[in-house]
């Protein structure tokens, strides 16, 4: 079976030790050849400055097709735009559009003065612009503030009928959530690539905790596996196999791209592509 495509996620460090394991991510993964890496900005836009040197630095450094979160929050319509403006001037044209996140202890989103409302508008202002490839978030599990069964749907099918090319998908723990999500989205008329996003499990109680903030439903059979795994030491090893199978699923079923949420650790993201039958294609030098 062909290899997949592959992409990868990081997110800018908050402090030296964790630009140091950054830095190492970056080098490990990079030979793996990525169709496109993804840099996310923190709640509430609290990495705006972080994010934009970092998708800088891997661009010039690595040579890596770099795709920028924008969000939504905190900032003007103009000010979003002039960060563009500066992605763009710095070589990078590929922008990951998303409402974002409220800041914690704001209870929930509320639009900037002058900002835009959400990602539709955002992605319609990039759209605009005619200089940037867009893509955009998908929800294969109900969004927290989803209103009804198919808002998900109809919120990413608005998102690319405004110009979105692509999406990539929240993370979720079963092949068949993504089929059942992208079958909805063929129905209902969307026929841009989504791109499913699958999450390594360093460790299950923090992503127990995540997928429950977020609304992915934990399988039962999940939880009993990672419990029994961490009593036998055997963590890392069920992580590997289970989302190589996740992965080998989604091939099977006609996916031909797949986004991995690295946490900026490259060990289980590293394996898993490894176990897919991708292979390094050179050594890329950083020239910083």
């Amino acid at each position: 079976m062909k290899p997949p495509r592959i992409s990868f996620e990081f997110f800018p460090p908050k402090n030296v030790e964790a630009t140091f394991r950054l830095s190492d991510t970056v080098r490990d993964l990079a030979p793996l050849d990525p169709s496109f890496v993804s840099v996310t900005y923190g709640a509430g836009g609290t990495t705006r400055e972080l994010t934009h040197e970092v998708v800088s630095t891997i661009h010039r450094n690595y040579g890596l097709n770099v795709a920028a979160h924008l969000t939504c929050v905190n900032a003007s319509k103009a000010e979003t735009m002039e960060i563009v403006d500066r992605y763009v001037e710095a070589g990078v044209t590929e922008i990951v559009a998303l409402r974002g996140d409220a800041p914690k202890g704001t209870g929930g989103f509320t639009a900037t003065p002058d900002g835009f409302a959400n990602s539709v508008e955002l992605v319609e202002a990039l759209a605009k612009r005619g200089d940037v490839n867009i893509r955009v978030g998908a929800y294969p599990d109900p969004h927290p503030e989803a209103g009804h069964a198919d808002a998900d749907v109809e919120w990413l099918k608005r998102k690319i009928d405004a110009g979105a090319t692509s999406a990539i998908t929240q993370f979720f723990f079963e092949a068949e959530t993504f089929f059942r999500f992208r079958d909805k989205c063929a129905a209902a008329g969307i026929e841009a690539p989504i791109i499913p996003g699958i999450l390594p499990i360093e460790k299950w109680s923090g992503v127990r905790s995540f997928a429950q903030g977020c609304g992915a439903p934990v399988p039962g059979w999940l939880d009993n596996a990672f419990v029994k795994a961490e009593r036998d030491g055997r963590e890392a090893l069920l992580s590997v196999a289970l989302a190589t199978e996740l992965c080998t699923e989604l091939k099977e079923g006609g996916v031909e791209d797949l986004h991995f949420y690295t946490l900026n650790k490259p060990g289980l993201t590293r394996d898993i592509v490894h176990a897919l039958g991708v292979s390094p294609k050179v050594v890329l030098q950083n020239v910083a």
